[in-house]
C-alpha cells in the first residue's frame, strides 16, 4: 500500500534558511532523504516517498532557492558550502544524526560535497545521474565533448536567463526538461501543472546555482574549471556509493561515470542504457526496484 504524503511541512535552519519538504512515514524509522535537481522540486521523488514511506520516514525537501524554500537572491548564498550545510542542518533538524541519501543532478552535487565532507552523517549514498566533482571538472577543463555537452551552463549562467526560460509559458524550460536524451511521455497534463506551479514561484534561485559554481566549460571571460586545480586525494568518498546511471543523458557524459572508481572505495554502477538523465520520471517502478535493492544490502 502506498504511504501518504505529507507536504507543507518546514524547516527553519539555524543557519537562517526556512526549507520546504515533503514527507512519507513516521519519524523514528530510518531516514531516508531525497535531493532534486533543476529545475525541479520535492514532487520529483514523489513515487519513491509513497513506495519507501512504510519502511522509512522518507522526507523529500526543496532545496534552496526553489519552490517553497527560501530564494535568496544574491548569488553568494548559492556557495557548495551553503547547499551542504542546509542538508546537514536539515538533517539535525528531522532529528538524526545519520541518513540514507538519494540524490540526481544539483541535488547529487550536493549529495557528493556532503559525503566527501562529512562521512559520518550518511550510512549510504544513492546517485542517480550525478557527477563526482573532480572527473567533472577534469571534463569542463580539457575534454571538448563534455565542454560541449556542458555548453548550456553557460547561457544559464548569463543575465537574465531566467526571463528566458520563463517566456512564453516556460516554453523554453519545458524544452530544457525534456531534452537531455528525454523520453517525453512522463511530462502529462498533470505533472505538467505542477512544475508550472513551481516555476511561477520563481527561477532565480535554481539560475543562481549554475551562476555560483566555478564548475562550468571555460569562456574568453571566465576560466571556469580551467582555473581549477583539485588534489584528488581531498576528494576520496568513504561512504557506500551506488549509482544508478540512464545512459542517454547528454548532458553528463559517460566518461564521467568510468572515472567514479577513483574516487570511491565502496561502488556498485548500473546502468541504465535505455534512459536519460531525467530517469527518476521515466522508469520510477525501475529506480524504486534498484533503490529496494540498494537498501536491502
Amino acid at each position: 500500500m502506498a504511504a501518504t504524503i505529507k507536504p507543507q511541512q518546514f524547516a527553519k535552519l539555524p543557519n537562517g534558511q526556512r526549507l520546504h519538504y515533503a514527507s512519507a512515514g513516521e519519524p523514528g524509522k530510518p531516514l531516508l532523504l531525497f535531493l532534486h535537481g533543476f529545475p525541479e522540486f520535492w514532487y520529483a521523488w514523489h513515487e519513491q516517498l509513497q513506495t519507501f514511506g512504510g519502511e522509512y520516514f522518507a522526507v523529500a525537501p526543496d532545496l534552496r532557492g526553489f519552490n517553497l524554500s527560501d530564494m535568496p537572491t544574491e548569488v553568494e548564498a548559492y556557495h557548495p558550502k551553503r547547499l551542504q550545510q542546509d542538508i546537514e542542518e536539515l538533517i539535525a533538524y528531522l532529528g538524526y544524526e545519520q541518513c540514507i541519501l538519494v540524490a540526481h543532478d544539483w541535488g547529487g552535487a550536493v549529495a557528493w560535497n556532503l559525503a566527501i565532507a562529512r562521512p559520518a552523517l550518511l550510512k549510504k549514498l544513492i546517485i542517480i545521474n550525478a557527477t563526482h566533482p573532480v572527473p567533472f571538472a577534469e571534463g569542463l577543463a580539457h575534454d571538448a565533448e563534455q565542454q560541449a555537452a556542458s555548453e548550456y551552463m553557460n547561457w544559464l549562467r548569463a543575465k537574465g536567463s531566467e526571463q528566458a526560460l520563463a517566456k512564453d509559458d516556460f516554453a523554453l524550460l519545458e524544452k530544457l526538461m525534456l531534452g537531455l536524451g528525454s523520453q517525453v511521455s512522463w511530462f502529462d497534463q498533470a505533472t505538467r501543472e505542477q512544475y508550472h506551479a513551481c516555476w511561477s514561484r520563481g527561477l532565480t534561485g535554481g539560475v543562481n546555482y549554475y551562476r555560483s559554481t566555478p564548475l562550468h566549460p571555460p569562456t574568453d571571460k571566465e576560466p571556469g574549471a580551467a582555473a581549477l586545480s583539485l588534489d584528488p586525494a581531498k576528494f576520496q568518498c568513504h561512504v557506500p556509493v551506488r549509482v544508478i546511471w540512464g545512459e542517454q543523458d547528454t548532458a553528463l557524459l559517460p566518461a564521467l561515470v568510468d572515472a567514479m572508481p577513483r574516487f570511491v572505495s565502496d561502488l556498485k554502477i548500473h546502468r541504465l542504457p535505455d534512459a536519460s538523465h531525467w530517469v527518476v520520471h521515466e522508469q520510477p517502478q525501475k529506480i524504486n526496484q534498484l533503490l529496494a535493492q540498494f537498501l536491502a544490502e
